[in-house]
C-alpha cells in the first residue's frame, strides 16, 4: 500500500492518527502533513468527538458521501478533511463553523451534498 492509501484507509475508517505517525516513518515516501500537525488533527477530533458529538457525526458523514460519490480525486478528500479538521481550536472559528466551510467549499465543486 502506498501512504496515501493508508492515511486514506485511516481517515475513512476513524483510525487513531497517532499510529498512523508510526507506520509511516517505516515508509520512504513524503507525506502532506508532518507528525505534529497529524498528532494535533487526532487530538482536535477527540475533543470534537467528546465536546461536539453531532459535528464530529456530521464532518466524517460528509467525507463519506463525498467519497462514495467519487466525483474528482479522491485522495484529496481526507487531506481537505484533516485540514479543516486542524483549523478546529486554532482560530476563532467554532467546530460547526469550520463543518459549515467545509460542507460549502465541497458543495461548491461537487453539487448536492
Amino acid at each position: 500500500m502506498s501512504l496515501i492509501e493508508i492515511f486514506t484507509d485511516y481517515v475513512l475508517n476513524k483510525k487513531n492518527l497517532k499510529d498512523y505517525v508510526k507506520i509511516r516513518k517505516t515508509i520512504h515516501e513524503r507525506g502532506e502533513f508532518n507528525d505534529a500537525s497529524l498528532l494535533r488533527a487526532e487530538e482536535n477530533l477527540q475533543r470534537l468527538k467528546s465536546e461536539e458529538p453531532e459535528i464530529y457525526t456530521l464532518m466524517y458523514e460528509t467525507l463519506d458521501k463525498i467519497y462514495k460519490r467519487n466525483s474528482g480525486l479522491s485522495i484529496e478528500y481526507p487531506l481537505d478533511f484533516i485540514r479543516q479538521i486542524l483549523k478546529m481550536y486554532k482560530s476563532s472559528l467554532t467546530p460547526k463553523q469550520v463543518y459549515e466551510e467545509y460542507k460549502r467549499i465541497l458543495s461548491h465543486y461537487h453539487h448536492d451534498i
